[in-house]
């Protein structure tokens, strides 16, 4: 994503959180002190829930240590991004995680812990096929942060059935 495009998300944001609740952004930070605060974790855990389907462990245990490791390895992601980037993040984590937000922005209804991975995906296809380049962006963002976390750790690899890189 471009700087612009950045700032553009972090200014419509903000003007969401204004009109749609105040200081929601006070009150539940996407991010606190360079790292995800709760509101953050939730919001990854059930975008990697809805983004990753099909390429987590099938196994209830194993599937929550799948997520909760991918949401550690977004942790260490978002702690190296510059300033106005966890700036930015913050504030669109702390847009999905409060519920106006999250119905506006993601098209989701149910509450992201309540809402099925069908549910969840749907929401996340409705923002990357939108007519509104901001959705779109968020979508971009979540998915891009996502998948860099989740599929560069090497014990994801064996779950796909892939070998690693050859050695040369």
């Amino acid at each position: 994503m471009r700087r612009r495009s950045w700032l553009k998300l972090g200014v419509a944001a903000t003007v969401a959180l204004a009109i749609g609740g105040g200081n929601v952004a006070l009150l539940d930070p996407g991010l606190r002190d360079g790292r995800l605060a709760a509101a953050g974790r939730r919001v990854f855990t059930h975008v990697g829930r809805g983004l990753l389907e099909g390429s987590l462990p099938a196994q209830p245990a194993e599937h929550a240590a799948a997520l909760a490791g991918l949401v550690d390895r977004v942790d260490a992601l978002v702690a190296s991004l510059p300033a106005h980037a966890r700036q930015e993040l913050s504030q669109l984590l702390s847009l999905l995680a409060a519920g106006l937000g999250r119905r506006t922005l993601a098209g989701l209804s149910p509450d992201w812990s309540d809402a099925t991975a069908a549910e969840i995906q749907q929401a996340l296809q409705s923002m990357r096929v939108s007519t509104l380049s901001l959705r779109q962006q968020a979508y971009h963002a979540l998915h891009d942060i996502t998948a860099a976390a989740y599929f560069s750790d090497r014990g994801t690899w064996r779950q796909l059935g892939y070998p690693g890189p050859i050695d040369i």
